[in-house]
């Protein structure tokens, strides 16, 4: 046994877990457990991947140049502004490195995204879950959360795993009533699947006198780049600063940056992608929902189906795995009666609701 021991208070962490891939005894799968994109990445991407044969030795750009002015011409933000990183979620960690330590708090609503509350035990820091009201985040619980201790609230909108969204209206409210010292970090990760007037990813809040917002994005989900591993944040120009302190060298490779951008300059693949998974979202929803199930309002590419106990969502779960559908168990999110599903193609979400009826 080594004798060399970690700081004891990472002994409380259970490691994220990521959507199962596989099922023993079945050859054809499909992985609903994830919310990668059903249509793939943009025929843009794929050809700017191509491209990258010739010059595998050389380093990628540290600092993502192009990919930061592509992002910020798309989002009309500024660039100097903007951090790219491998993925939104490494973002999530060197912020709670930068602004939190042990015996502070970190807060998140109760059905939020586990990276937050690993982040905050990463830290030693004691994550706080304010309670929600009908599986969505409430502003007024959030606020009744915040101490003294608290140094960094993190929201997503719309929220991994229920899917569900609160308007703009909200998220401007809690930042207006939040400590300005309190780091607020709204979690995109799924907006642009969101293009209802009552939603704005929080970026207009980031240049205001207080300088505590930040705003998450990634390329995994309506991009269709998860294998690439890229994301960014928008921030205040002090915390631009930390974070690049703090940020390791080449984290984001040339092909996940080449892919990117050429994503980005094709925004009929993201449309396309987008009336895909409104159409199919909606129609699995409402069969699923006439079946009896409840399923909560999605604003992202899944749908959180609520079973009756945890045994039936158990028994729902093996059906699908046998037949070659993987969706998502919840019960690291204390959800056991849950299921995610990813809004796949058309023909796999009918088999999924073909399944489920057979159970009623």
């Amino acid at each position: 046994m080594s004798k060399v021991k970690p700081l004891s208070y990472l002994a409380v962490i259970e490691p994220y877990l990521p959507g199962d891939f596989a099922v023993e005894g079945v050859e054809e799968i499909v992985k609903l457990s994830s919310n990668e994109s059903p249509l793939g990445p943009s025929p843009k991407a794929i050809e700017a991947l191509a491209t990258l044969q010739s010059s595998l030795q050389i380093y990628p750009d540290s600092l993502a140049t192009e990919l930061r002015n592509t992002i910020a011409e798309k989002y009309s933000l500024a660039p100097e502004q903007i951090v790219c990183e491998a993925g939104s979620e490494p973002i999530i960690n060197l912020l709670a490195r930068a602004y939190s330590q042990i015996g502070d708090e970190i807060l998140f609503s109760q059905y939020g995204f586990i990276a937050y509350k690993i982040a905050a035990l990463s830290m030693g820091a004691t994550p706080v879950a304010a309670p929600e009201i009908a599986y969505t985040a409430s502003v007024d619980s959030l606020l009744n959360c915040v101490s003294e201790r608290t140094r960094i609230l993190f929201l997503a909108n719309p929220n991994n795993p229920t899917g569900t969204q609160l308007p703009f209206s909200e998220i401007e409210r809690l930042r207006d009533s939040l400590r300005e010292d309190i780091l607020l970090v709204l979690d995109a990760a799924y907006a642009e699947y969101c293009h209802g007037d009552e939603y704005r990813d929080g970026s207009s809040l980031v240049n205001t006198a207080a300088g505590n917002v930040v705003v998450l994005h990634t390329f995994s989900k309506i991009y269709g780049l998860a294998a690439l591993r890229v994301g960014w944040a928008y921030a205040p120009p002090e915390i631009v600063e930390v974070l690049n302190n703090l940020r390791g060298v080449f984290t984001v490779s040339a092909a996940a940056q080449a892919c990117a951008v050429a994503a980005l300059h094709d925004e009929a693949h993201l449309l396309k992608s987008r009336a895909h998974n409104d159409a199919t979202r909606a129609s699995l929803s409402t069969q699923l929902a006439a079946l009896g199930f409840n399923v909560l309002p999605s604003a992202a590419n899944f749908v959180c189906v609520q079973f009756t106990n945890s045994v039936a969502a158990a028994a729902a779960d093996l059906l699908l795995r046998q037949n070659g559908l993987i969706p998502r168990t919840l019960n690291e999110y204390d959800m056991p009666d849950c299921l995610r599903i990813t809004v796949g193609l058309t023909r796999h979400c009918d088999k999924v609701v073909q399944l489920l009826a057979s159970t009623r």
